[in-house]
């Protein structure tokens, strides 16, 4: 493999090989590389969303909202649960994006005790504006790959998390 080909894993399993010829590093370098990637993505994903005032905290409760579809409200307990947060991890949330003008919290109109969270008209153009920023920085980084690649990779990588998911 020529050195521009080459990347940090590559060095990683290379030094593996020199001291345990014995290990088959594969998996290594698959989630070696998918750790890395993430972490990458990651980064840059948060530099599009800091540069429209939010956290990926924050646009992760913003685009749970847009998903649900209108009239964009879902239940404290609804998005705890998809985003995997404890309710005093939503409860800040909330709280902070509630102050920036970006949801509100009502009294649910079918449970006394409940609430609701609607994303306010600034929220969807701020989620609108936000995705279309991640989405853009995504596609960046995959137009590495050409459109069969792109979807060939999907594909493996659809197999091998339902397989881990199991």
């Amino acid at each position: 493999m020529s050195a521009e080909h080459k990347d940090p894993v590559d060095a990683i399993i290379g030094q593996w090989a020199a001291v345990r010829p014995d290990l088959d590093t594969r998996a290594m370098e698959v989630f070696g590389r998918i750790y890395r990637l993430s972490r990458t993505m990651g980064d840059r994903t948060e530099k599009a969303y800091a540069n429209l005032g939010i956290a990926r905290g924050e646009f992760d409760v913003l685009a749970t909202l847009r998903r649900s579809g209108e009239p964009y409200t879902l239940s404290p307990r609804q998005l705890s649960a998809t985003l995997m947060l404890t309710s005093g991890g939503m409860t800040g949330r909330l709280d902070k994006l509630e102050r920036a003008g970006l949801l509100r919290r009502s009294p649910d109109p079918h449970d006394r005790r409940g609430l609701q969270v609607t994303l306010t008209e600034q929220g969807l153009e701020l989620v609108d504006r936000a995705v279309g920023a991640g989405l853009a920085v995504q596609t960046q980084a995959l137009s590495a790959l050409d459109a069969e690649q792109a979807d060939h990779l999907a594909d493996l990588l659809r197999e091998l998390l339902l397989a881990t998911e199991k």
